[in-house]
């Protein structure tokens, strides 16, 4: 009988979920759904299981090893097995997370990483999560595509953008307005007032939630975007003008700022490590 790896489901008990299988056999599972903005994925948890978390559309949260990312599908977040986590949907998000055997040793680092999702990834899980119709040859086919996940998950950049979110509700306002219009180029002061909170306490927030002023955050928001952009092919003239910079020129001096080369290098580059 064919193996099953993909899970499709709103509600899977731990026990029952992909993360919890122990079979070497079956190297990567993976779970696939759709959630509404604001819906938790699960309450904090851990699985035997790494995991892999990509949503396909949309943007997430996930807390673990200490701290907050938000990732849009430009970026997953790796967490190795054993390590406790949760999930938040930001938007609306369809997401395929997948989950690597204990018996598939060195695929990443032990710690949480923000990796930069290649193309050639991401045909991959869309293949995976859709592998065909039932055939013969069907469970050979998945075994391969399992093979080239695990080799491709391996190479896969660190991204050193990660996006740490806070939970204050005034902060969390703020950051929810500028995850839907990366292009607000409101002040600090006029965002305060938006959260009724004062513009010194808005600050103290960021810094104190996320470790970053709030300049420093909004311009790692856009550039995540940014990147998101440019993996769909716009041009920086186009990307300047969606996410709110004063001209091309601008965009492209605070990327390379940032990456340490221009954005159309970037994805080129196949790696975030050269900043």
């Amino acid at each position: 009988m064919m193996p099953n790896h993909i899970e499709v489901t709103s509600s899977i008990m731990p026990e029952q979920g992909p993360g919890w299988i122990i079979d070497a056999s079956r190297p990567v599972t993976a779970r696939v759904q759709r959630w509404q903005a604001g819906e938790i994925g699960r309450a904090p948890h851990a699985h035997p299981r790494g995991q892999l978390l990509w949503a396909e559309e949309g943007i997430l949260t996930v807390r673990a090893c200490g701290t907050r990312w938000l990732a849009p599908t430009s970026h997953a977040i790796w967490i190795p097995g054993g390590t406790v986590h949760d999930v938040m949907m930001e938007t609306d998000v369809s997401a395929c997370f997948i989950y690597i055997d204990p018996s598939v040793s060195g695929v990443r680092e032990k710690r949480c990483e923000v990796l930069h999702m290649t193309p050639l990834m991401r045909q991959l899980l869309l293949r995976f999560r859709n592998p065909g119709p039932e055939t013969d040859g069907r469970q050979g086919r998945l075994s391969r595509l399992c093979a080239v996940i695990i080799d491709e998950l391996a190479t896969l950049p660190n991204a050193p953008l990660s996006l740490p979110a806070g939970i204050d509700p005034r902060l969390k306002r703020v950051t929810g307005r500028l995850l839907e219009r990366p292009d607000d180029n409101a002040n600090l002061g006029e965002l305060a007032r938006f959260a009724g909170a004062g513009t010194r306490t808005l600050e103290r927030l960021f810094q104190k939630e996320t470790g970053l002023r709030f300049s420093e955050w909004r311009s790692r928001l856009r550039l995540m975007e940014a990147i998101n952009h440019l993996s769909h092919g716009r041009s920086s003239v186009e990307i300047a003008g969606l996410l709110g910079y004063r001209s091309a020129s601008a965009f492209v001096a605070a990327f390379r700022r940032h990456f340490g080369v221009p954005p159309q290098s970037y994805l080129k580059a196949g790696s975030a490590d050269d900043d």
